[in-house]
């Protein structure tokens, strides 16, 4: 099985990135490579999102990706926010506890009451 990988035209501030398929020990060195080409894209504070819900298939190979680049974007003072994880995946990170709760969500509309709960905290008010 395959790992697809598809990224929206990103912005400095917002890339969102598609997975579907396995990320496991035969794809996670293409996840890799591929990746190394979106995160520069996303402007130093920005935030990269991983749309999970067509990934079948998690290993310990694509959890370690996963930590790479949340390691790599928390340096740039930028997130790793994860969408949509099937019930599978979900599983994962909680048995494992890779990724802290608060960074997954489970709908588009969720992630978007958080991305502006975060906007309202860093915007100063207006006179």
């Amino acid at each position: 099985m395959t790992l697809t990988v598809r990224s929206e035209s990103p912005t400095p501030e917002r890339s969102t990135v598609w997975l579907e398929g396995r990320l496991d020990a035969e794809t996670f060195a293409s996840f890799d490579e591929t990746m190394r080409d979106i995160t520069p894209l996303v402007d130093n504070g920005g935030t990269l999102v991983l749309d999970l819900s067509a990934l079948d298939y998690i290993s310990s190979a694509g959890l370690r990706s996963l930590a790479v680049l949340r390691k790599q974007m928390r340096d740039r003072n930028g997130r790793t926010l994860l969408l949509n994880p099937p019930p599978q995946v979900r599983k994962v990170f909680e048995i494992v506890k890779a990724v802290p709760v608060a960074e997954v969500f489970a709908s588009v509309a969720e992630l978007d009451q958080y991305l502006d709960h975060i906007q309202k905290q860093l915007t100063p008010p207006r006179d």
